[in-house]
């Protein structure tokens, strides 16, 4: 008589709550996201949990479709990409301590892909280092990573900013991780960013640097 196998045992990540997670229902079809930054989370949970926590995050999804590499400049839904990243926070909060951690870092990483890229080094070239042309250059580097959205930046002083999000998909959390990310690419000392939401899928950030 053959013994049944143990059951496996879940880590509880389906379970956790994710920053995310709202946004899920809200993209449309027209939504779109570029495929560089799919890979650039899936990237994130391998290098912080190895394989085991990538294959973690493919059993949330329960879909093979993510288990592929996704072309960088193709354009694939942004309903997917919150997937992913619902995922892959369920899995990564162990590490970072909370729902909005996790977000902010899994935004940082967005920018960092973005930054590795041939468009991203452009963009770096162009701002000369500079953190008000980095940021003067987000609602241009956002139109050419995804089709939704609007982005404005005003200055308002020689070290600070406000930036306002419209259409976004992304929790606040997240996107303050995105902003602090640009500013430590440019070399500033003390980067903040505040955030405030301004509605569902709006929000506004106030951001300085010394």
């Amino acid at each position: 008589m053959s013994q049944s196998k143990p059951p496996v045992k879940s880590s509880g990540a389906a379970e956790r709550p994710s920053a995310y997670a709202r946004f899920l229902s809200l993209p449309t079809p027209s939504d779109t996201v570029r495929g560089l930054f799919i890979n650039g989370v899936l990237g994130v949970v391998k290098s912080h949990g190895g394989e085991a926590a990538l294959r973690e995050v493919y059993q949330l999804l329960a879909d093979k479709r993510f288990e592929r590499s996704f072309i960088s400049f193709s354009s694939y839904p942004t309903a997917d990409f919150v997937k992913v990243l619902v995922a892959a926070s369920q899995v990564l909060a162990p590490q970072f301590g909370s729902p909005d951690a996790t977000a902010r870092h899994l935004g940082a990483s967005t920018v960092r892909d973005f930054l590795d890229s041939m468009a991203g080094r452009t963009l770096m070239l162009l701002s000369g280092n500079s953190a008000q042309k980095m940021l003067s250059n987000i609602p241009s580097a956002y139109r050419a990573a995804s089709s939704f959205g609007e982005r404005t930046v005003a200055a308002t002083g020689e070290k600070s900013a406000v930036v306002t999000f419209r259409h976004d998909f992304m929790p606040l959390a997240h996107t303050e991780g995105v902003l602090l990310a640009v500013l430590q690419a440019s070399d500033v000392k003390n980067p903040q960013v505040r955030s405030r939401s301004l509605g569902t899928l709006d929000s506004e950030y106030d951001v300085s640097w010394d």
